[in-house]
């Protein structure tokens, strides 16, 4: 497989979760060990979008049991005699080769992956911001010889990783206590978006923009809106380091 790999440095290395979690987009080749109509191959992938059933591959990373997961869209892009291009975007787990494989499975022909590209994970795609091992190869050499520029202008920051996950915005004041592992109070909140929702994900920032935390939320963003006090989110992952704000609580 080729493709979108995100490789996270330092105290960004925290954020990973929300990436592994997050949805996957791919550009697959599929080889049918049959003939098939394009018609009657487009349908079958039709079949395929939605909330599907699939068992994990024998050489998988994961026990073998039965799960759901959800095929946000697979369209056909191109099929020629028995190979079949298509592109899918998917929960994360979903495997691709096991697609291939039930898709061969309802046409009657049999089918398997041949080549299989990652094009987006998460907010990164292959065709924004992105860098080649190459040319991180050489701006890493270039760093080597005392001239940063070309990797400073490589790396991104790790506000970016988290740009679809629901965010709480919160007052200066209560910056320091979150990044000491204090969990998130509604109090200490500025501002909030609409479908955060109990037990999901939340990012925490700073009024400036910047990434704070990675946090569960307790309750939704109505509960939050209505009540003056509680705990809205459980600090999970800390990513902004302690003394960045000055400290304005009691220890």
């Amino acid at each position: 497989m080729t493709g979108v790999l995100p490789v996270a440095l330092n105290d960004a290395t925290k954020v990973l979760k929300v990436l592994l979690e997050g949805g996957k987009e791919y550009v697959c080749v599929m080889q049918l060990h049959g003939p098939a109509e394009p018609s009657m191959v487009e349908s079958v992938l039709a079949e395929f979008q939605g909330e599907i059933y699939q068992r994990p591959p024998l050489r998988a990373s994961v026990k073998r049991t039965l799960r759901t997961r959800t095929v946000y869209y697979i369209n056909l892009l191109e099929a020629e005699g028995r190979l079949v291009l298509f592109k899918a975007g998917c929960q994360a787990g979903t495997y691709v080769r096991k697609l291939c494989f039930d898709i061969g499975q309802v046409l009657g022909t049999g089918g398997h992956m041949k080549e299989l590209r990652r094009t987006r994970v998460g907010p990164f795609t292959e065709d924004v911001a992105l860098a080649s091992l190459e040319e991180l190869a050489q701006a890493h050499d270039q760093f080597k010889e005392g001239d940063a520029s070309r990797l400073v202008r490589l790396l991104q920051p790790v506000e970016d990783a988290l740009a679809l996950v629901p965010k709480m915005t919160v007052r200066d004041s209560a910056v320091d206590a979150i990044c000491h592992g204090a969990d998130l109070a509604i109090p200490g909140i500025f501002s909030l978006e609409k479908e955060i929702t109990p037990e999901s994900t939340v990012a925490v920032f700073t009024l400036k923009g910047e990434a704070v935390s990675l946090g569960r939320a307790l309750m939704s963003t109505e509960d939050i809106l209505e009540k003056e006090k509680g705990i809205a989110a459980k600090t999970e992952r800390v990513v902004m380091k302690p003394g960045t704000y000055p400290k304005k609580w009691r220890g």
